[in-house]
């Protein structure tokens, strides 16, 4: 139940242990080409370069970022978590002038304020789902009004999980992991970017290995795919399997899995003593955010709740480090049966306190 990876899907599992194939071969192109247009359903996207990148989310946004980056440029990031900041960061790194829209953690970004805050950026980048708070910002706005720049979106705890419509929202550049609500292992970082992206594309890209000219020949071409490096195989494997698990369950049925779940968290922490801490309208059912109740030690807790009941549960970041807890609901473990066993636990937990 913790903010990171979540139990993969028994599909995936038994994915991961099939012989491994040559990174050329035509049975694993096939699967790569089939994984991608899964991608492209579960996006909500008919973007053509729609691949997962050979590495965790991270790499996914630093990608986001170096593809499209020139010294100078503006780049406008809202900031109301670990994860915005981490886009100021990695967008500084490529030689952006970053304009940074903070709101205060907890609460969701305004995206007026991101709009207005520079006449003509080269990006608008802002956190989806933003992991370290709970709290989901609105983006369908920043697409409909965000003029000449690329809307660059993080979707790490959302894709799955929460409804993410990468074409009715105009976004231009997203990306994602597969340890969230996608219910596999880490180790992926789904990318789809547009054709209006593509066209803006720097020449030569601060990163050899995330160059989106030189990986587009693999992912997209026909025939014979130009060599970049070579896949991981048994990963790809099981982003395949949990796609189709994903896909065959039926996304909107997986969106309302994860809400359902979290609506019962929502009702019945507070009834347990445990604060809802993100802004109400903008919380992640995937990622319940929550103050302790008086009398309960933040690491000792946490610590009980894994020994003794074998749930592991996130302490809070930065500012609110001691403060929150990060109750994370994704994938394969968004289960009411999950639900219920936790909040039988915590009920345990307080009540000793008292």
């Amino acid at each position: 139940m913790g903010p990171g990876p979540s139990n993969p899907y028994p599909e995936v599992i038994e994915a991961l242990t099939r012989p491994v194939l040559g990174h050329l071969d035509p049975e694993f192109i096939s699967l790569l080409d089939e994984t991608n247009e899964r991608l492209r359903t579960v996006w909500r996207t008919s973007n053509l370069l729609t691949f997962p990148i050979s590495a965790t989310g991270s790499a996914g946004m630093e990608a986001a970022f170096v593809n499209f980056v020139q010294t100078g440029d503006v780049v406008v990031v809202g900031v109301n978590g670990v994860f915005g900041n981490r886009m100021c960061d990695v967008a500084a790194r490529a030689g952006a002038t970053v304009i940074p829209v903070e709101a205060e953690w907890g609460q969701a970004i305004d995206p007026q304020r991101l709009l207005d805050a520079h006449p003509n950026p080269q990006i608008i980048a802002v956190v989806h789902a933003e992991t370290s708070t709970g709290v989901r910002n609105d983006i369908a706005p920043l697409g409909a009004n965000k003029g000449g720049a690329l809307l660059v979106v993080d979707c790490v705890t959302s894709l799955g999980g929460i409804p993410v419509l990468i074409d009715d929202w105009n976004v231009d550049i997203a990306y994602s992991g597969t340890q969230k609500c996608l219910g596999i292992p880490p180790g992926l970082a789904p990318l789809t970017v547009s054709e209006r992206a593509m066209e803006r594309v720097v020449p030569t890209p601060q990163s050899w290995y995330l160059d989106l000219n030189m990986i587009k020949d693999y992912v997209t071409g026909d025939g014979t795919r130009a060599y970049h490096h070579t896949a991981p195989i048994s990963m790809l494997y099981g982003l395949h399997a949990g796609l189709g698990v994903v896909l065959e369950e039926g996304l909107d049925q997986a969106w309302e899995r994860h809400r359902l779940c979290g609506d019962e968290l929502h009702r019945r922490l507070p009834e347990i003593g445990f604060g809802l801490w993100a802004q109400q309208g903008h919380r992640l059912p995937e990622l319940t955010t929550v103050t302790l109740p008086e009398g309960l030690d933040d690491v000792e807790g946490r610590r009980t709740l894994l020994e003794r009941y074998g749930i592991e549960v996130g302490g809070g970041l930065g500012p609110v480090a001691g403060k929150v807890w990060r109750i994370g609901c994704m994938g394969h473990t968004a289960r009411m049966r999950n639900v219920k066993m936790l909040l039988g636990a915590l009920e345990d937990l307080v009540t000793a306190t008292r």
